[in-house]
């Protein structure tokens, strides 16, 4: 059975840095209006942002495999949650916005359908316990 780690150390105030596998850091903090200093990334972001890269690695080398000419992958992820504690995320849209030379918008939905379901952990993860919405669009190269 593998594992992945990730650590982050308290700086000051809510302020955390971690270390990646490959050294580079990343800082998290809290808006102003909470006590925080905004001189990082809310937590929440990266959940939505590892959402959008490990779905959108995957998409874009399924898309390779499958002979398709992608020239961009945009991938917008939006977390629905209710205004009152506790605030778990209850529905998260993912929009892919792809476009390539003759982009078949089937292989695209294709690839969409593998990432999520047998590819990203990420994904699979939040749905668990959260309703997914995907929806993709192709666009003129």
């Amino acid at each position: 059975m593998a594992t992945i780690s990730a650590k982050m150390s308290w700086v000051e105030g809510d302020r955390f840095e971690g270390t990646g596998v490959y050294g580079n850091t990343i800082t998290i903090d809290t808006p102003k209006a909470a006590g925080g200093t905004e001189q990082g990334f809310k937590p929440t972001e990266l959940l939505l942002w590892g959402m959008a890269g490990c779905t959108g690695i995957d998409v874009v080398r399924i898309l390779r495999k499958q002979r398709q000419e992608i020239s961009s992958l945009e991938i917008e992820v939006i977390g629905h949650h209710q205004d009152e504690y506790p605030k778990p995320f209850h529905t998260v849209e993912i929009k892919y916005i792809a476009s390539g030379k003759d982009l078949s918008e089937k292989k695209l939905a294709k690839a969409i359908e593998l990432s999520e379901e047998k590819y990203c952990m990420v994904s699979q993860t939040v749905a668990r316990e959260t309703k997914v919405v995907t929806s993709y669009e192709v666009l003129a190269d």
